[in-house]
């Protein structure tokens, strides 16, 4: 058996190399160093570019965007009724009342009575007095009547004495002829003739005036008859007028007066609701309010029901920054409206399609729409643009910007004008 030689072996350690520590200390730091350099260097150089710096976290940032642009006005309104006129008393007496708030009512149904003694007792006597004169009128027509006969009398009379005049004379002509009768006779008989015609003329002329006169009387006295007539009748018309009638069908409103009060002249009595003519009033900011006219399409919510409407009245008057604005149903309006029920209206002022737009923020009023932030790389670059119309939620960009540009779009006054603003 042959022997290996390890027990002949014996270990020999090889020295290591000394590495010196303090180079292995100077290379991580600089490697450290050159890291935050990369990072640190862009900061400083926007930092020192920019004017000031704020908060990425305390502004809205949002991106310009194509679409259509929606201008229009929503507001919370109550149902109103386009007509609901107030009944009054057209004279001073007692008050009846027939009916009861909220009752319905038909058109020309009485809904109160007045009851007036001193216009109900001027009727009465108006009404003798044209009972009078209508007795008058009769009166003169007979006398009209009687006095045309008179002068026809006097007339006929008149050509009766005429003819016995002629006849004289013819007769004494023939028998001064025939020498029986002197010639003075004659001519005396002429004259009695001549007197004759004129007694003829005159009672023709007098029977023209008579009955002249008397046609005057006539229609004097039936003037005076279709005078009182007429009074009569405006009185008649003020006592049917104490019977308060409803103009409209509808629904009765309030009750002005109480019952059996004993009311002056033009006192409101009573209300009425037209219900076929109901609309929605709601308060428009005065901004809007030169955007709005009378025929805008408008859309009216009732729960889950839309219903088309147009605004039909905006008020002239501005009160606590609102202006009072109408909208009345296009069509079919919804069943069961009552008075001062909420509903929902939005007003379409405008429609822009494939616009640029931006959610509206107080960017437009920070820089009166002509400036905006552009942000890009952690800056806001200050930008000149231009808008154009506006929504309570959008507004349209018309120059300045492109879509996919993102901009600050809450208040920019913080920023103090600066060209550039780093966003920490």
């Amino acid at each position: 058996m042959i022997r290996d030689t390890s027990g002949q072996d014996r270990r020999i350690d090889i020295a290591q190399p000394r590495v010196n520590k303090r180079w292995i200390v100077i290379g991580a730091t600089g490697a450290a160093v050159l890291v935050a350099l990369v990072w640190l260097v862009p900061s400083v150089a926007r930092l020192i570019s920019a004017g000031t710096s704020a908060s990425a976290s305390a502004l809205r940032i949002a991106e310009i965007k194509r679409g259509t642009l929606v201008r229009d006005i929503s507001a919370q309104g109550k149902i109103v009724a386009a007509q609901a006129p107030t009944l009054y008393a057209t004279a001073p007496g007692t008050v009846t009342l027939l009916t009861h708030a909220g009752d319905k009512v038909e058109k020309d149904q009485v809904l109160a009575e007045v009851d007036s003694p001193e216009l109900a007792n001027k009727l009465l006597q108006e009404q003798a007095t044209l009972s009078s004169l209508d007795v008058d009128v009769g009166r003169a027509g007979i006398d009209a009547k009687q006095k045309e006969l008179l002068a026809k009398k006097t007339v006929d009379q008149a050509l009766i004495d005429r003819q016995t005049a002629a006849r004289e004379v013819e007769r004494k002509a023939q028998a001064f002829k025939m020498g029986a009768m002197a010639e003075i006779e004659v001519l005396r008989a002429k004259d009695a003739l001549s007197k004759s015609d004129l007694d003829v003329t005159h009672a023709q002329a007098d029977s023209r005036l008579q009955n002249e006169t008397a046609a005057f009387e006539l229609k004097t006295k039936r003037l005076a008859l279709e005078r009182q007539k007429l009074l009569v009748a405006d009185l008649a018309r003020q006592v049917d007028l104490l019977k308060v009638r409803s103009p409209v069908a509808g629904q009765v409103g309030q009750l002005l007066v109480q019952q059996k009060a004993n009311v002056p002249i033009n006192t409101g009595v009573v209300t009425v609701i037209d219900l076929t003519s109901l609309e929605v009033e709601l308060q428009v900011p005065e901004v809007f309010a030169h955007d709005l006219s009378i025929g805008m399409p408008a859309e009216i919510t009732d729960g889950a029901q839309k219903y088309k409407g147009e605004l039909s009245a905006v008020s002239p008057e501005v009160v606590n920054g609102q202006v009072v604005a109408r909208v009345r149903f296009a069509a079919d309006k919804p069943a069961g409206l009552r008075q001062s029920q909420q509903l929902t209206t939005r007003i379409l002022i405008d429609e822009r399609p494939n616009v640029l737009m931006v959610e509206r923020g107080s960017f437009v009023d920070s820089g009166a729409g002509r400036i905006a932030y552009l942000v890009h790389d952690g800056i806001a670059e200050r930008k000149p643009i231009q808008v154009g119309a506006t929504s309570l939620n959008a507004v349209e960009i018309v120059s300045g910007l492109k879509e996919g540009d993102r901009i600050v779009i809450s208040g920019t006054d913080t920023f103090n004008s600066a060209e550039r603003v780093v966003l920490n």
